[in-house]
Order: structure tokens, then C-alpha cells, then sequence
């Protein structure tokens, strides 16, 4: 690197990195968690898992919300709202447990789904931290900072699952100094918008216009198809390892190695994207998919859990972070704040009807068949990445306009 190239790392974005982890520090331990409790909760099985849906749902209801507040305030002040749900939320979730309401809980997670909407946010806004060249490898790099979450959720889930009255009364009060140490990294952090007082006067293209455009198209179904297949296994895997009679344990370290898959190949997928193209990664990753899933099917071991689990998140990372890039191709900086809550608002509409579904199946139809199903989004998305590749052959093959 000359002394002249665009420095990749920096404080900020170190900082967003860290509040990335955080973040799924309280999501994975949302996902190892709240299923369990809505079981223990709910008078009805298959709504075991509607804590988690609440999560996803409250998280698609905010992202219009979650749009404005950025658009007319900037990043910064957007992100430390958010922050202050999450502290909230996680106190109501203590709440919950200890009146022992399962109605109380899903509203607690519903809420919490505020923050979950701002931060899937912090991956576009690391782009905005360095250069336009390193932006893929921003982006790569925070969702990496997932890792510390990787480490820090499962743990947290199973050394504080009986330290309070009720199981995982703990865990929800361990988020609540969570969410007050990220909002103390989030007020080191500076944003470019940080001067913004009220929404940009020229917000260009309609939102309709921008969702008709090919590359959003595929990008949305990469990214909202890929965390449905995701979530859809990953929020089932807690009840489908307690059916076939593992403890919490087992379950946690499942949990975490899905969560290391999902978020170390982060420190090299910007690089993969740069050198092989956004969309050979996005294919590579719906690959893995189609792995995890045929691995699934295969046995209900502890090996077999983990080994599915694994190759499930390494394939979310490379759908993922793929389709975060070629988000970024679809909009101009005017159009970042509708065309990012919409990208969003995808996600989480996919993911709610992903958490239903997950509780519903495992709990009438089985592990086998919830894997079954879930080969359906797989191959959505693989046909919209096929039509991609055709839309950029053709275009490539078109000759280039000379001008007399």
C-alpha cells in the first residue's frame, strides 16, 4: 500500500465494528433464548416460537420509521435511539419472565425489534466510513464484528440461564448492560451526516422506480431470501435439539459455531467480491445452502446439527454481504435512506414469516420436513441470481456506442 492509498481502517469504523458486535450479542442471544421461553410460556406449542416472530415483525414495522429518523436526523442520533429501545425492551423482557406473561414477552420483543431495524443498518453505514473503493470491505469488515456476538450470546444465554429467579431472567437483564455499553461506543463514533438537522430537499428517484431496477431486485432476494433460509433454521434448531433430547449446552454450542460461520468469513468476503464478483460470491454462498440443508436432512446427531449449522452461516455471509454490495449499485447517495429501509423492510417481512414458520413446522411436521421446505427460497434465489448473470451477459455482449 502506498502512502497515498485510502486507509481501510480507521476509528470509526474500528468503533462500528464493535457496536456490530454488540448488536448480534443481543440477537443471537434473542435466537438462543426466546423460543425456549415462549415455550415454557405459551399454552400452545407452535406458538413457542412467536417471541422470535415478534422480533422480526416489530423489526419490518420499524423500518419505515427507522428511514425517516435517519433521513431527517442523520445516522448517529438514529443509531442511539435505537440503542435505547434495546436497553428497554431487554428490561420488559425481565419483566416478562418474572410476572411470567407470554403475551407481555412478545410485546417486549415486538419492541425490540425498533433497534434490530437500526442495526441492519450499521453494514451500509460502514461504507459510508471510508473510501468508495474499500466500501465492500467495510461492509465485510463489520458484519465480522458479528464474531463478538458469536462469542459473547451463547455464553451469555448459558451462564446466566439460572441466575435470577426464573430461567433466562438473567439474560435478558445481561442485555440491558449490553445496550448500555453500545450506546456509550456509539457516542465515540462519527458519521459524515452527523451536521444534519433536517431531511435532504432532493431525495431522487421514486422508491417504485428503484425497486423495478434488476440489481435490486436480485439484491433484495439475496438478501431477504437468504436470512429467511437462515432464520428459518437457525430459530428452529433450539426445539428441534431439545425434541431429539440435548441439553441447553449442546445447544448453545451449536448456536455459536452457526454464528462464527456466519460472521468470520467476514474478513475476507470483501476481498472474494473484489477479486471473483459480487455475484460468484452470492452463488458461492446459495451453494453452501443447498450443503447445510442436504446435510440437515441427513441426521439428527450432535455432529450432523453442528456441521449444517456451520455451513449454513458461512453461505448467509456470502448471500449476504453480496447482496449489501450490489445494494449499494441500486441508489445514489439522495435515495440511501428509502432504498436501505426498503432492502430492509424485505428482510424482515421474510424473517417474520421465517420465525412463524419455524416454530409451526419443527413443532408438527419435524426437522426433516422443515428442511424440505426450505430448499423452496433456495431456489428462488437461485433463480433470480441466473437471471442476473444472463441480464450482465447480455450486456457485456452488447457493443459499445461509438460516438461520429
Amino acid at each position: 500500500m502506498t502512502p497515498d492509498s485510502p486507509r481501510l481502517l480507521n476509528r470509526n469504523l474500528l468503533l462500528l465494528i464493535l457496536c456490530q458486535g454488540l448488536f448480534l450479542t443481543n440477537n443471537v442471544t434473542f435466537i438462543a433464548v426466546n423460543g425456549l421461553v415462549g415455550f415454557s410460556l405459551t399454552p400452545v406449542p407452535w406458538m413457542a416460537t412467536l417471541p422470535v416472530m415478534g422480533y422480526v415483525v416489530g423489526g419490518a414495522l420499524s423500518t419505515a420509521i427507522v428511514a425517516r429518523t435517519q433521513s431527517r436526523y442523520g445516522r448517529k442520533r438514529s443509531f442511539q435511539l435505537g440503542l435505547m429501545v434495546a436497553l428497554f425492551s431487554a428490561l420488559l423482557c425481565a419483566t416478562a419472565v418474572w410476572v411470567q406473561s407470554f403475551w407481555l414477552l412478545v410485546l417486549a420483543t415486538f419492541i425490540a425489534g425498533y433497534y434490530s431495524a437500526n442495526g441492519q443498518l450499521y453494514r451500509f453505514a460502514a461504507a459510508e466510513l471510508v473510501n468508495a473503493s474499500l466500501k465492500e470491505k467495510a461492509i465485510s469488515l463489520v458484519l465480522a464484528g458479528g464474531l463478538i456476538g458469536a462469542i459473547i450470546g451463547p455464553n451469555l444465554a448459558k451462564h446466566t440461564k439460572d441466575s435470577a429467579q426464573y430461567p433466562f431472567m438473567g439474560a435478558y437483564l445481561a442485555l440491558a448492560v449490553v445496550a448500555l455499553v453500545a450506546l456509550l461506543v456509539m457516542a465515540f463514533i462519527r458519521f459524515p451526516d452527523d451536521a444534519r438537522s433536517s431531511a435532504p430537499k432532493d431525495s431522487g428517484r421514486p422508491l417504485g422506480q428503484i425497486l423495478r431496477q434488476p440489481v435490486f431486485i436480485v439484491a433484495a432476494l439475496g438478501a431477504a431470501l437468504g436470512y429467511g433460509i437462515m432464520n428459518l433454521l437457525m430459530a428452529a434448531t433450539p426445539l428441534a435439539m431439545q425434541v431429539a433430547g440435548f441439553e441447553f449446552a449442546s445447544t448453545a454450542t451449536v448456536l455459536q459455531w452457526h454464528v462464527i460461520g456466519m460472521f468470520a468469513p467476514g474478513f475476507i468476503t470483501g476481498s472474494l467480491i473484489r477479486r471473483f464478483g459480487v455475484l460468484e460470491v452470492m452463488t458461492a454462498g446459495l451453494v453452501l445452502n443447498f450443503v447445510c440443508i442436504f446435510v440437515a436432512l441427513a441426521g439428527t446427531t450432535f455432529e450432523y446439527f453442528l456441521i449444517s449449522l456451520f455451513v449454513l452461516g458461512v453461505g448467509w455471509n456470502f448471500l449476504f454481504t453480496g447482496a449489501t454490495a450490489l445494494a449499494t449499485q441500486a441508489h445514489t447517495p439522495q435515495e440511501r435512506d428509502k432504498a436501505q429501509g426498503a432492502i430492509n423492510f424485505f428482510v424482515f417481512l421474510v424473517m417474520a414469516l421465517s420465525s412463524f414458520s419455524s416454530g409451526a413446522l419443527v413443532t408438527t411436521q419435524g426437522w426433516y420436513w422443515l428442511n424440505v421446505g426450505s430448499l423452496v427460497p433456495a431456489v428462488i434465489v437461485g433463480v433470480g441470481l441466473l437471471a442476473m448473470f444472463i441480464h450482465r451477459g447480455r450486456k457485456a455482449a452488447q457493443p459499445a456506442h461509438v460516438s461520429s
